[in-house]
């Protein structure tokens, strides 16, 4: 039943027709940055790591961590400007100021949250604002309950107004009620470990409203897991089920991000492998759809450290190619 109401979501809110096929181009278009070089003016970017694309799916927010701001990037253009942070790249921990911006995603109004790693907060940028508000974090490191040590991957639950936060050196994901000061431990937070009831450096993030849980990236233990929430323990979505590193078509090596499509597959960033990888729903073996594994070059079939994926309403591809300081975007055909 739970299969049957995705794909009939999928069929009414996707406009996808009923003969889709799951594939890629293998080589992918530079919609962001220049290949391969990092930079800090209006065509460039510096270590980019993750982007959030607005309902129009015409508009990219990329966190561009050693320029220590976000752009916003118009698909067809060369350039993008600055909406968060100083567009020079100068860092502070002040509401003007980032530094070393990570996980960022949108509200339906455009504003912006941003996982603040280096000031350890998450910033909340009013669309147009020339400054953020703290929402999470006191801005200093620590294990409490209201506070953060370097936060990673942020997405907000509209539905329930609330923001799921991967708190990597705390080795949990908190969750913050809307207007709330303290957070509360939605999964880990028992300091790192490989078994179940355990995260290790937790950093992409995704909620699953379908089955009411969350899909973590488990960077340190290799794995993508799923932790329904009220749960005190996860279960195993892709990788290896002892956080063994590999680069077979079962294994994971340090994966960063993870999305999901309408029906249910995964999708995994990489990026030790150099690549991304796709699950069907359910099953334990993948295949890559971007990328050759263990290849690392600026060219446009390869990858290097890719830190996150996402998808558009045509289920294209939109990869934060790292290490090539550059977004690309595979279409689907």
């Amino acid at each position: 039943m739970k299969c049957f109401i995705r794909y009939l979501y999928y069929l009414i809110y996707i406009e996808l027709p009923l003969n889709i096929t799951l594939r890629w181009k293998s080589a992918g278009i530079t919609v962001a940055g220049v290949s391969g070089v990092a930079g800090s003016n209006a065509t460039e970017l510096n270590l980019p790591i993750d982007l959030a694309l607005d309902s129009s799916n015409s508009i990219m927010y990329i966190t561009d961590y050693y320029n220590n701001r976000v752009q916003k990037w118009i698909l067809g253009q060369s350039f993008g400007r600055t909406v968060a942070g100083q567009s020079n790249g100068t860092q502070g921990s002040t509401a003007r100021y980032l530094y070393h911006p990570d996980g960022i995603c949108l509200d339906s109004n455009e504003n912006i949250y941003i996982s603040d790693t280096g000031n350890h907060r998450i910033q909340f940028w009013m669309k147009g604002a020339t400054n953020g508000t703290r929402v999470a974090g006191t801005g200093t490191s620590g294990p409490a309950n209201n506070e953060l040590h370097s936060p990673y991957g942020v997405i907000k639950d509209s539905t329930m107004n609330k923001l799921y936060i991967a708190d990597f050196e705390n080795h949990r994901v908190m969750s913050y009620a809307s207007n709330a000061s303290t957070g509360f431990i939605e999964a880990g937070g028992l300091g790192a470990g490989f078994d179940s009831t355990h995260l290790r450096y937790p950093l992409g993030i995704h909620l699953d409203l379908w089955t009411n849980s969350l899909l973590i990236a488990n960077f340190g233990a290799n794995n993508i897991v799923r932790w329904p929430l009220g749960a005190t323990n996860w279960t195993l979505a892709a990788g290896n089920l002892t956080g063994a590193s590999g680069s077979s078509s079962s294994t994971l090596n340090l994966c960063t991000g993870v999305t999901l499509d309408p029906m249910g597959n995964i999708y995994v960033a990489d990026a030790g492998n150099h690549r991304i990888q796709f699950f069907l729903e359910n099953q334990t073996e993948g295949r890559t759809i971007a990328g050759v594994t263990g290849t690392i070059s600026n060219a446009s079939i390869h990858l290097t450290t890719p830190y996150t994926v996402r998808l558009d309403s045509q289920l294209n591809l939109y990869v934060v190619d790292s290490g090539n300081n550059r977004v690309q975007r595979f279409d689907r055909y």
